[in-house]
């Protein structure tokens, strides 16, 4: 199977000293979504930026390790030349343009198709899976909802037609209703256009519900990985990220448990 994402063995330095990854191996196949757990601090944002060549804006870089995109070597590649490739990065806190309007944003966003496909804009596209962003798209982006935001966040990475997306937290700060409504419109994009998504989700149940593979990450390491299915039957996965009323990330950590070390299955 060929993988939209293959990241082998990276670590990850922070200000020339501070170690987030240390040796983390996924793959994401293509056309497949794929959930990212763990707690905070475990790793997970500093993954999706490693691969969306972000980390040289905030001090950080791969130390070592290979990041593939669809078979090619990227771990070096600035981020607007992987956005032209085909990888969209929706990051945590939407970064969207607020003083643009959601039409503007779109435009701006299209950019990503600059030297890879030609064309008019689909912004029908956009407006078919988030009606509510039509009847805005002449309202200046800042004055939406936050739910609306994390639409259009969403709208302005699909409107690039990407191979693979990235996502960071998309429930984050949403009413469930709202977020249940985003993640049918995930597994819509993947199901119909055959993107590949892999998500950062503290809200567990939630992404496993979409994805077929998951990994669960801990201080910067993988810990157990494979089928949604194997994620879910699991006695530890249930316990510390499945156990509450909202399917979110207990914040507990395995190391704090005193029989973890001979858990020898978390560490295969």
């Amino acid at each position: 199977m060929t993988n939209a994402l293959s990241i082998e063995n990276i670590e990850v330095i922070y200000n020339h000293s501070v170690q987030a990854l240390r040796g983390l191996s996924i793959a994401v196949p293509a056309g497949r979504i794929v959930a990212l757990l763990g707690a905070n601090g475990a790793g997970k944002t500093s993954t999706l930026k490693a691969a969306s060549g972000v980390l040289p804006f905030e001090n950080g870089r791969v130390a070592a390790g290979r990041v593939h995109f669809f078979g090619e070597d990227v771990a070096a590649r600035p981020a607007h030349e992987l956005a032209r490739m085909g990888m969209a990065h929706v990051r945590e806190g939407r970064h969207i343009f607020a003083d643009l309007t959601v039409d503007e944003n779109l435009i701006a966003a299209g950019q990503a198709l600059r030297g890879r496909r030609r064309g008019d804009l689909d912004t029908e596209l956009v407006f078919s899976y988030f009606p509510r962003l039509r009847e805005r798209r002449k309202q200046v982006a800042g004055y939406l909802s936050g739910g609306e935001q994390q639409m259009l966040a969403i709208g302005r990475a699909i409107i690039g037609q990407p191979r693979l997306i990235l996502l960071d937290e998309p429930s984050l700060g949403l009413a469930p209703l709202v977020v249940k409504d985003i993640f049918e419109i995930i597994a819509r994009i993947n199901r119909e256009h055959g993107v590949a998504v892999l998500v950062v989700e503290q809200n567990a149940k939630l992404a496993l519900s979409v994805a077929q593979d998951g990994y669960v990450l801990e201080n910067g390491r993988i810990m157990i990985s494979g089928p949604t299915q194997k994620l879910m039957d699991d006695p530890d996965v249930q316990r510390f990220y499945l156990g509450s009323d909202d399917g979110g990330a207990q914040q507990v950590s395995f190391r704090d448990v005193k029989h973890y070390k001979r858990r020898k299955r978390w560490l295969s």
